[in-house]
């Protein structure tokens, strides 16, 4: 039977936008987005600057303006040692502020940081600074200098330098464009109602080599949020924060269900749970439910390759789509691929403006995953009729 490419528009209305139009390329794209990272963050920076952008539990935390003065600080030490517009540094350090200090520092310097997980084997480290070819690790001491601020960089232009593990284990890395990374947060932003009133969203994460928990964390400073990183301090500290951002397994730590009720009463304040852009099963779900149960709980589906976004499955479509990971939000399209596509099963594609062009400095696999703008994503799915997403096997990257 000959395979088949079938497109499965999405037809809940409650993700429209209509800020996403189609271009010249038939991909669809945010009309009005900024030119880059840096140009978004200034806005927000001198709109929130009192504010604490950035705070680690029992630890340190900035304003957007001390953030802001210090990231300028690095970026004027990156160009006292060369580092030139494009630059890959990599950045292997613990979440927290220094983290996020280093990486805007590289942003603001011109460069493009490469996020090297401090819980990444060091042979794995040194092949993504090696195929990088990052020009310099900060690893301790972050360099200063004059602060410097680049603002010339265009919609195009690489981002960010993210690295994945294909199905074989391979690492490749992903080039995310300003314009990739700016439409996930408008998409995820859109998604949801966080609204400027300053809520505190907790990163449970201490490792920042995913694309999504920047992306998350760029779009909490957007509405003048605050990002806290607690580490291994959440359980006691959930009851400060409106939002949970993490993978299932990570927010069903065992310790935190071995607690009682009363220790757990602070988790009744938090307003959402948002694993989207992880795998979730059926009882991690409940459990997560159980925990929280008077939050909003976000599921959905994305890839280092879309930005970790993609699907989201609204809260008002759960009871009816159980199992479902969600439809397309952002601006992003899917599609099925092979002999049994017209019957809502095959591979599934998607396209879209957080959605990569390319693998870094590796054309062959770049040629193999892309299509006709459609990015292969060797997930197996099934798409109703609704275009709600069901994955039947995932792809371990």
């Amino acid at each position: 039977m000959r395979s088949t490419l079938v497109e499965y528009p999405c037809s809940n209305q409650l993700l429209a936008d209509a800020r996403v139009t189609r271009a010249g390329d038939g991909v669809l794209r945010y009309s009005q987005l900024d030119p880059s990272l840096s140009e978004l963050l200034d806005i927000a920076v001198h709109r929130f600057s009192s504010r604490v952008a950035v705070e680690e539990v029992d630890g340190e935390q900035v304003t957007f303006a001390e953030l802001w003065a210090e990231a300028s600080r690095v970026a004027g030490g990156l160009k006292s040692r060369g580092v030139e517009i494009g630059d890959r540094v990599a950045i292997r350090v613990a979440a927290g502020v220094r983290w996020m200090e280093a990486c805007l520092g590289v942003i603001l310097a011109g460069g493009v940081p490469v996020s090297v997980g401090v819980h990444l084997s060091d042979g794995a480290a040194d092949f993504v600074i090696a195929d990088s070819g990052s020009v310099l690790v900060l690893d301790g001491e972050l360099p200063h200098g004059v602060p410097f601020i680049d603002d010339g960089a265009a919609p195009d232009e690489m981002a960010i330098l993210a690295y994945t593990a294909d199905s074989s284990g391979e690492m490749l890395g992903v080039e995310l464009s300003n314009e990739n990374v700016l439409s996930a947060i408008v998409g995820i932003l859109h998604s949801r109602d966080y609204g400027v009133e300053g809520v505190r969203n907790l990163l449970v994460d201490n490792d920042f080599k995913s694309v999504r928990q920047f992306v998350h964390v760029l779009a909490t400073l957007v509405v003048g949020g605050t990002v806290v990183l607690a580490g291994d301090f959440w359980r006691e500290s959930v009851h400060t924060v409106d939002i949970v951002t993490g993978r299932p397994e990570d927010l069903l730590e065992p310790r935190l269900l071995t607690l009682g009720p009363a220790a757990r009463a602070g988790s009744r304040s938090v307003q959402w749970i948002d694993c989207s852009g992880s795998p979730i099963t059926a009882e991690q779900e409940s459990k997560l439910l159980t925990l929280f149960p008077a939050a909003r709980h976000v599921i959905g589906w994305g890839k280092t390759e879309t930005c970790g976004a993609g699907l989201i499955l609204p809260t008002e479509s759960a009871p009816t789509h159980l199992g479902s990971v969600g439809i397309a939000f952002g601006g992003m399209e899917v599609a099925l691929y092979g002999p049994d596509a017209p019957g809502g099963f095959g591979e599934l594609l998607c396209r879209g403006p957080s959605v990569t062009r390319r693998y870094w400095n590796s054309p062959q696999a770049t040629s193999t995953r892309f299509t006709q703008g459609w990015f292969c994503t060797h997930d197996t799915a099934q798409i109703d009729p609704d275009g709600f997403v069901r994955i039947v096997e995932r792809n371990v990257a």
